[in-house]
């Protein structure tokens, strides 16, 4: 069985200490009233056709409603989330107010087995943390993509 694949993008603001990323909280019924574990990066599946960068930019722009930045993609690679889900992300230095945020949605059926489906916003609200705070609130198979982005950040400096 071949796993499933997702691609994202992970924008990011400021340098060092300073620096801050842009994450989303996720939406629907499961994720409502949870905070730590409960943020992504903006992200999401695609097919062997389509090209994980043209689906991390898809995905950001559904997710957030918003087109990402012009800028130079880093790449922070792969990493096998638990159900088995290999995700990719890029990180982007850039700026996006939040205030401009229109999420795309989704649907099913809630509750489970009422045979009511109702629509819920893929993330329900999105938000810069510093890399700390971010840490705490992504899911913990995502937060790996930080370490990596605080590695690249380092290496710049330098």
């Amino acid at each position: 069985m071949v796993a499933k694949r997702s691609a994202g993008l992970l924008l990011f603001r400021g340098r060092g200490t300073g620096a801050e990323v842009l994450i989303g909280h996720m939406g629907g019924p499961f994720w409502q009233g949870r905070d730590a574990a409960a943020w992504s990066v903006p992200k999401g599946e695609y097919t062997p056709e389509e090209e994980p960068m043209a689906a991390a930019r898809r995905e950001f722009e559904e997710e957030l409603g918003l087109a990402p930045p012009e800028g130079i993609w880093l790449p922070l690679g792969d990493a096998r989330q638990t159900g088995g889900k290999i995700v990719t992300v890029w990180a982007l230095e850039g700026d996006l107010d939040t205030a401009l945020f229109a999420p795309g949605t989704f649907t099913m059926e809630w509750p489970r087995g009422s045979g009511r489906v109702q629509e819920f916003p893929e993330i329900d609200r999105a938000e810069w943390f510093g890399v700390e705070e971010a840490r705490e609130k992504l899911v913990t198979g995502q937060r790996v993509f930080l370490e990596r982005l605080e590695e690249l950040l380092a290496a710049d400096v330098k």
